[in-house]
């Protein structure tokens, strides 16, 4: 079956850096557009990046953008999120997302990210 597993998350302080990871099983993982969503309570879910299925495009929130960085690795089936100088407004669970011609897509379960200040 699909799965997305995120983690990495954790508590940091402002300033710091993080690294969320999600393994990705029971599809085609290179032939989905993956994405890392966040979301605090009682606000939509927000789209924080995404990358094509092969890796060569990216886009950020320009709240995130020259800190946040996301990557993937199609060989082992992972997608990843270099967060840095994180700040308290980035304390969210953060979802990792997989979509193809937006007909398909599966979720993470989330990891919870907390930037003390």
């Amino acid at each position: 079956q699909v799965q997305l597993v995120e983690s990495g998350g954790g508590l940091v302080q402002t300033g710091g850096s993080l690294r969320l990871s999600c393994a990705a099983s029971g599809f085609t993982f290179s032939m989905y557009t993956m994405s890392w969503y966040r979301q605090v309570p009682g606000k939509e879910r927000e789209l924080v990046a995404v990358i094509s299925s092969g890796g060569g495009s990216t886009n950020y929130a320009d709240s995130v953008k020259g800190r946040f960085a996301i990557s993937r690795d199609n060989a082992k089936n992972t997608v990843a999120l270099q967060m840095n100088s994180l700040r308290p407004e980035d304390t969210a669970v953060y979802y990792c997302k997989a979509a193809r011609q937006r007909v398909y897509s599966y979720w993470g379960q989330g990891t919870q990210v907390t930037v003390s200040s």
